[in-house]
């Protein structure tokens, strides 16, 4: 997720209909030109070009500056090679100018990555196992019509196995104006009722999304008080149809959006008159305080929120998921405590009443900002265990989510069960 997307239009989402798999060269010489001969002349122009014009050198200009030099101090050497040896000094200084630049972006680099991979060592403690409150992302096949009720008694079985109880079942995208077509969910009646009756422990949300106008001129804009009470609207609908809950990703989204917070106290009024669920994913928190505004200072995505701001989020809703993923870590191990990093991060603000879950990838890309053989479930588990370990080992209200059904592997629920489940 994040925009950061991965498909679904304006979200983390799939695509509408997603397949089940899912410097320059620095090239300065020092090397001179080939000298020219020249005449007498041309020597006598050359010892006056830096002074007044004596052919002694000893004139008002600049040749008098060098002793015994070849910038017109009547020596007759050839002004050629005073060129290349000021050439030659520019492009020393330009490397070291740039060896010092690289350095100066190297050493923190180097220095977080190492801290990470540190965050990444220990044992977890024991008992940091699934609460039974773990949720996944499934994609829009199941609510269009693509999914037999064969499809629904397979997905039972596999989740029977596990610590899910929540499936966020994608039933958008919203419209850029908050509305949402009755036809983009036209399947969820048959899909909800299906599960109820092979599965009926689980909760069926729905998933609605869009992208936001935050850094581009397209998209949902929350400042508009109609948007936002449409999607207040759709949201009623939403539950009409079924649905247990609703679960929100709307991105890219800015730490300290008002008008975010507004929209999440509108719609927790509706789903608790409904006695259904409000769930959100968010956002990644600032791994260094104010992070997000650097960032967004130097290439226009803040990406982070503030981790004040994701705790004004987590005590307005009844779950919070983590997109923790897309986290542009290069190896298994920093990826890990970078986790475990989040994982106590989010802890520390979220209300113990709030479920609190950390994403897992449950898919394989490899692009800028998500590398498929570092970010594994494996090391996401882990770090998950050790950040719990570390912040609040009995914390109740807690577990993971996988994203996404459609791009899962064996390996991924492999690793999800030995290593969360047991």
């Amino acid at each position: 997720m994040d925009t950061d997307t991965k498909g679904e239009p304006g979200t983390k989402g799939e695509p509408a209909a997603e397949t089940e798999t899912g410097a320059p060269t620095d090239t300065d010489t020092d090397t001179a030109e080939a000298p020219v001969e020249s005449t007498a002349a041309d020597d006598e122009s050359a010892a006056g070009a830096e002074g007044t014009g004596d052919a002694d050198g000893t004139g008002d200009g600049g040749g008098a500056g060098e002793s015994g030099g070849a910038e017109g101090n009547g020596t007759g050497d050839d002004p050629a090679a005073g060129t290349v040896r000021r050439r030659g000094r520019r492009g020393r200084l330009v490397r070291r100018t740039a060896l010092a630049l690289v350095l100066l972006l190297l050493v923190p680099i180097l220095a977080a990555e190492t801290a990470l991979r540190v965050n990444y060592l220990g044992d977890p403690a024991d008992g940091t196992y699934t609460r039974g409150k773990d949720a996944i992302w499934l994609g829009h096949a199941w609510v269009d019509g693509r999914k037999t009720d064969a499809d629904v008694r397979a997905l039972a079985d596999r989740l029977g196995k596990t610590g899910i109880r929540d499936l966020y079942v994608h039933a958008g995208p919203l419209e850029h104006n908050g509305t949402l077509p009755a036809s983009a969910y036209a399947g969820a009646r048959r899909f909800i009722a299906a599960v109820h009756r092979e599965a009926p422990e689980l909760r069926v949300q729905a998933w609605l999304g869009d992208v936001l106008a935050s850094e581009s001129p397209n998209g949902m804009r929350l400042e508009r008080a109609e948007t936002r009470a449409a999607v207040v609207r759709s949201t009623r609908e939403i539950l009409a149809a079924g649905f247990q809950g609703a679960h929100f990703d709307l991105e890219p989204l800015h730490s300290d959006d008002g008008d975010y917070l507004g929209l999440l106290d509108d719609l927790r009024a509706v789903t608790r008159a409904r006695s259904a669920q409000l769930s959100v994913a968010a956002h990644q928190i600032d791994p260094v305080p104010g992070f997000h505004s650097f960032w967004g200072t130097t290439t226009g995505h803040p990406k982070w929120w503030s981790q004040k701001f994701f705790g004004q989020v987590a005590r307005r809703v009844d779950q919070i998921a983590v997109m923790s993923y897309d986290t542009m870590q290069p190896l298994q191990s920093t990826y890990g405590g970078y986790v475990a990093q989040q994982t106590s991060l989010a802890l520390e603000v979220t209300p113990a009443s709030t479920d609190l879950l950390m994403g897992l990838p449950f898919y394989h890309e490899n692009r800028f900002g998500h590398w498929n053989h570092a970010e594994t479930v494996a090391a996401a588990v882990r770090g998950v265990r050790l950040g719990l370990s570390r912040t609040d080992a009995d914390r109740e209200n807690f577990g993971v989510a996988a994203y996404v059904d459609f791009a899962a592997t064996e390996p991924d629920w492999t690793s999800y069960e030995q290593g969360w489940v047991r």
